[in-house]
């Protein structure tokens, strides 16, 4: 274990103290071959050294405002994922064994952790790889179930890749697919929705929290009327689970996916909420060992598992608290950027929105350039998932985003008071920000966006401490 993992301090991997130890020590090489403890002293603040397993310099990383493509670790999830990873390794299948016994326990709590979250029954959660492999069950496995009588899926223009790729798939499958269109502040028009279920549908998939633009759907009213003509409701929750209240009984969803590095859990790790009553029906995409009631065959990751569960633990403890510190984050950095450059577009509805994602147009600015230019900021100008396409994307021009405008969108992505807090403090050390634009519009545009955004760290730093409702 100690080859495995490094020359680190014998009590590091007790799980009763991994907690204290990933919060308040950390370790650096320096020139000793052997690590040495670091005691925590202001010098050691300003390095602003992170605690990783590696032992390794983190200094100087750039602010990272995009936590819709991925979250930190938090370290107390990891915390309780070390014991899986070390001592506790056995196949939570087996049950012949007490290593088998362990890990199927530590299983079964996370599932119950996450059920809780979302209000929902332990058997309805089936734990698989994350939010797309969860909608490929969800809308391929409905559809072919259900194909003799019901060849009739709806879904909207602004879903995540996956849910429309696997839509484009059922229709190479002799399936119907109705791609509604959304109202230019993202949101669906629920007329067009009613009129466009015929008797022959049998699914809507239309998602929680766009990934892109932080519109909410009206989940609870689709739900609703999914139920009343008896079509299954799924939605794509992965933005929103852990960080919006989310009540699948009170919302009438039939199915949802979930993703764990979405909410500071792991990588590789999600679920899929299946109702059990009224009972929904799917055909498994893939086969093997008939785990997770024959829906999601392969091995459950144990140490995954737990993790993910514990997040979603911290993520329903802390829901309200993070709300308010994202709210009060998201509505100043607006307010600044808005009060000094001109020509800046909110695309989304400002109201039916989750504030911890806001995406801007910057009028006569590439966002691909200013992206370039503001080197010490992680930021996105579209979704991880379609990354590599040059095209603008397709829910700006969904919402009926001109292609220039398009082309110019960046969006601020933060979610959770304590990574929100621990960059910002961190911006405020280090915050320059290197001006590459090549054109003088994009030059004086960038200056103004780096002292905005320069003076909101710093003035969000010292309000950290004197915020009304937050001890920090």
């Amino acid at each position: 274990m100690m080859q495995l993992f490094g020359r680190l301090p014998k009590n590091i991997f007790r799980s009763n103290l991994l907690g204290a130890s990933a919060r308040t020590c950390f370790y650096n090489r320096f020139n000793s071959t052997e690590v040495q403890p670091v005691s925590i002293s202001e010098d050691f603040r300003k390095k602003q050294i992170l605690f990783n397993i590696k032992s390794e310099n983190v200094e100087g990383r750039p602010l990272y405002l995009d936590a819709q493509a991925t979250t930190p670790l938090d370290p107390r999830v990891l915390d309780s994922m070390l014991p899986y990873l070390t001592n506790y390794y056995g196949n939570p299948h087996s049950r012949t064994h007490a290593y088998g016994w362990e890990s199927e326990k530590a299983v079964e709590k996370a599932r119950e952790q996450v059920a809780r979250l979302i209000n929902a029954e332990p058997k309805e959660i089936i734990f698989t790889s994350g939010a797309t492999e969860s909608n490929n069950i969800a809308v391929k496995g409905v559809a072919r179930f259900y194909a003799s009588k019901r060849k009739h899926i709806i879904t909207t223009q602004t879903e995540h890749k996956c849910v429309l790729d696997s839509c484009r798939a059922l229709e190479n499958e002799g399936f119907k697919v109705t791609y509604l269109p959304v109202k230019s502040n993202g949101i669906i028009d629920m007329k067009l929705l009613e009129e466009s279920i015929t008797p022959y549908t049998s699914l809507v998939s239309i998602m929680t929290v766009n990934n892109e633009i932080g519109v909410k759907q009206p989940v609870a009213d689709i739900g609703a009327l999914c139920r009343s003509r008896k079509v299954f409701f799924h939605t794509d929750a992965a933005q929103a689970v852990g960080k919006i209240l989310i009540d699948v009984n009170a919302m009438n969803i039939d199915l949802m996916s979930i993703s764990g590095h979405k909410i500071y859990g792991p990588k590789g790790i999600g679920a899929l909420y299946v109702r059990r009553r009224p009972r929904v029906r799917l055909e498994p995409i893939q086969s093997g060992g008939g785990q997770e009631r024959g829906l999601r065959s392969g091995t459950v990751p144990a140490p995954l598992v737990v993790g993910f569960g514990f997040a979603c633990d911290i993520a329903l403890k802390e829901m309200d608290y993070d709300k308010k510190w994202i709210d009060f984050l998201s509505k100043r950095l607006y307010d600044r950027i808005t009060s000094a450059l001109p020509h800046v577009i909110r695309n989304g509805d400002p109201e039916q929105t989750y504030s911890g994602c806001l995406n801007l147009s910057f009028a006569y600015v590439e966002g691909e350039s200013l992206l370039m230019a503001l080197k010490d900021v992680a930021l996105s100008s579209g979704s991880a998932c379609t990354s590599a396409s040059l095209e603008p994307s397709y829910v700006l021009r969904a919402i009926g985003t001109d292609e220039d405008l398009a082309h110019s969108s960046i969006s601020f992505l933060k979610r959770g008071a304590y990574v929100v807090s621990n960059t910002i403090c961190y911006g405020r050390i280090s915050f320059i920000l290197p001006i590459l634009a090549a054109f003088k519009i994009e030059f004086i545009c960038v200056k103004i966006f780096h002292s905005v955004l320069n003076a909101n760290v710093v003035e969000c730093s010292n309000d950290v401490y004197n915020f009304t409702g937050f001890e920090r």
